[in-house]
């Protein structure tokens, strides 16, 4: 009996030990794997934040030389984010909405208010929709507007991304019946800077309390001139970046049921930056030779780029005729072939603006212009809150 005991408490010990064992054993294990996987997220980078701008354009009748500065200056404050870097190195993603409000063409049960683009990435596509605005009297609601913007608009719950309110007019801040207090206070308890341009005289904005709503939401306050006119000074160079524009548009490879549609709306696009004026078309131009020109949606060099780019789930009936026949292999080295030519033309564009800066600040001429000198103040001064700075 006292053998069967003896041999019963070798075992319990024998057990024990075992299982101290495998529990110390998979301690370790779930150890090691808890610092691998620590290891591996600290080579991971954090995603860059990204600049979203909401536009509020007043469209009422005196507003024409507003909607003329924020087609043509749309580019001169994309080219400014090809300088912008985050403290972790990388650049701010960009995107743009757009609404128009103050035109009796409006419905007057929104407020004579319209989402005319909701936040966006695609060059294109703002430009196409600042393109299709047009003035018509109308009642200037600032307080719905600035509501509206906040309560439709994908604003997201990124801490480090730089969320913008600019709102431009020149009818006192109080009207409609939405309080602007409490609209730009939301805003500000969202993270959301509202900036205020008024169209005029700067004392007559500070009197029709334009001021007062850039205050409440920690933005910045300006008054612009939205009639004044540019002057343009042309260079050698300008005539070199449109051919050079015009090659750039021969690397787009359409696919997808709206490839040739979106297509059509790229030379479009060139074609109404060039109708406003030749330097529009040669900065718009440059713009396309920068990161923030992308258009994975409709091009296939831009989505092949990507890298869950998958071949086999293009329909190839939507490719253009002449890749329809073509096997995988052979479309893929296409493919490889117009993006090292597009970097190349991309290069040679930025190569030759490079030389028309020099020419420009040669020549002691600036062309900034109003809308977007104000713009950019702000976003540069409010964006260092977010580690984001200019080069």
């Amino acid at each position: 009996m006292k053998k069967i005991a003896q041999k019963s408490m070798i075992a319990l010990m024998l057990f024990g030990i075992g299982t101290g064992y495998a529990f110390s054993e998979q301690g370790r294990k779930n150890a090691n794997t808890k610092q691998e996987a620590t290891h591996e997220h600290s080579f991971l980078k954090p995603e860059p934040p990204t600049v979203k701008i909401a536009l509020l354009l007043d469209t009422s009748n005196s507003m024409d030389g507003l909607i003329n500065q924020a087609k043509s200056q749309l580019w001169d404050i994309v080219n400014q984010f090809t300088y912008a870097k985050c403290r972790n190195e990388g650049r701010p993603g960009l995107k743009i909405a757009l609404y128009q409000y103050g035109n009796n063409d409006l419905s007057s049960q929104e407020g004579y208010i319209q989402q005319v683009l909701g936040f966006s990435g695609d060059l294109d596509e703002i430009s196409a929709k600042l393109f299709s605005l047009t003035t018509n009297g109308g009642e200037e609601y600032c307080g719905q507007v600035i509501h509206q913007s906040l309560q439709q608009l994908d604003w997201g719950k990124n801490p480090d991304d730089l969320k913008m309110v600019f709102i431009a007019g020149n009818e006192p801040f109080t009207q409609g019946r939405k309080n602007f207090r409490e609209a730009v206070l939301h805003a500000k308890e969202r993270g959301v800077i509202v900036n205020t341009i008024f169209c005029g005289d700067y004392n007559l904005g500070i009197q029709t309390q334009w001021q007062e709503g850039a205050r409440l939401a920690g933005g910045e306050y300006m008054a612009i001139d939205h009639n004044r006119q540019v002057v343009h000074v042309k260079t050698p160079y300008d005539e070199i970046i449109i051919r050079l524009n015009k090659r750039l548009n021969n690397t787009y490879v359409s696919y997808g049921t709206k490839g040739a549609e979106r297509m059509a709306v790229q030379v479009e696009q060139d074609a109404e930056a060039m109708d406003l004026q030749e330097a529009v078309a040669v900065k718009r131009a440059v713009s396309k030779s920068s990161a923030y020109y992308n258009n994975a949606g409709w091009d296939l060099v831009d989505a092949s780029s990507s890298d869950d780019f998958d071949l086999a789930r293009i329909k190839k009936e939507t490719l253009p005729e002449s890749l329809r026949d073509k096997s995988d292999s052979e479309i893929r080295m296409f493919l490889d072939e117009k993006r090292k030519e597009r970097q190349d033309i991309q290069e040679e564009i930025q190569q030759a603006n490079a030389k028309r800066q020099t020419y420009l600040n040669e020549v002691q001429k600036s062309e900034t212009g109003e809308l977007e000198k104000a713009i950019l103040e702000a976003i540069k001064k409010q964006a260092a809150a977010k580690d984001l700075y200019w080069e």
